[in-house]
């Protein structure tokens, strides 16, 4: 079950599909925290940081963030869990990890989350930050997270839902299509930053319900799912692995 169909814009069929995205993130890497900053008014560092601390991550637990990226996620999580404590950010894009890395990210692996190289039942915590978009299949995805948790162990994805109301829907195409596009091209001098935050409305605009996304998850065996909406938009799909 893909979350996202083919998107003829940018891939043709789904053997293209994983390589095209990490082409646009490989070569966007260092324009990345920039734009996001600015399209979210500075606020997602600490919105992400206190979905964290909302859905139970704490001191001393061991934390995976899937599909980390430029490591946010990540670093909010170092803190939280301390020294005594583990967070690894894992994403397929090494341009992505290296901009991890010089931000403080210590703990990073280059792999994909449909397929974790990770010893099952070792993480307390599992996060996905706005890239379940990019999953092959969500089902299976969801299994593999289960594999590598704790029994009792939670996972929460953050992702951007399109809104149900057709005047805020347009709304928030014409922001994050046109004018966040138009900014990453003036302000960073790149194309392929201009494509990718077009391709990153698109690809919000055509995901799967938020139906869908809760029921994968009970059918990969979690309990306790739900899913919380901030402004509308932005979700937070929690689950627990049974003890």
């Amino acid at each position: 079950m893909p979350p996202l169909p083919v998107l003829p814009e940018y891939f043709h069929d789904e053997a293209s599909r994983q390589s095209r995205v990490k082409s646009l993130f490989d070569s966007t890497a260092s324009h990345y925290d920039w734009i996001t900053s600015v399209m979210s008014f500075g606020s997602g560092r600490w919105y992400r940081r206190d979905a964290l601390l909302r859905n139970g991550l704490s001191r001393g637990m061991h934390h995976l963030d899937v599909g980390a990226g430029t490591g946010v996620v990540a670093l909010a999580g170092r803190d939280i869990v301390g020294p005594e404590g583990l967070a690894l950010a894992l994403d397929p894009s090494l341009p992505m990890l290296a901009v991890a890395r010089d931000s403080g990210v210590g703990s990073l692996v280059a792999a994909r989350g449909e397929s974790l190289p990770c010893v099952g039942g070792t993480f307390d915590f599992l996060s996905m930050g706005y890239a379940l978009r990019h999953v092959r299949d969500l089902v299976a995805t969801f299994r593999e997270y289960s594999r590598v948790l704790k029994p009792g162990g939670k996972v929460l994805l953050l992702e951007i839902t399109r809104p149900p109301g057709r005047m805020a829907r347009f709304a928030l195409s014409i922001y994050m299509k046109r004018i966040v596009p138009t900014v990453a091209l003036l302000a960073r001098r790149s194309a392929d930053a201009r494509t990718l935050m077009r391709f990153y409305w698109d690809t919000i605009e055509h995901c799967v319900p938020p139906e869908t996304i809760l029921e994968a998850l009970r059918e990969a065996g979690f309990v306790d799912v739900r899913r919380g909406v901030t402004l509308g938009i932005f979700s937070e799909y929690s689950a627990r692995k049974p003890a």
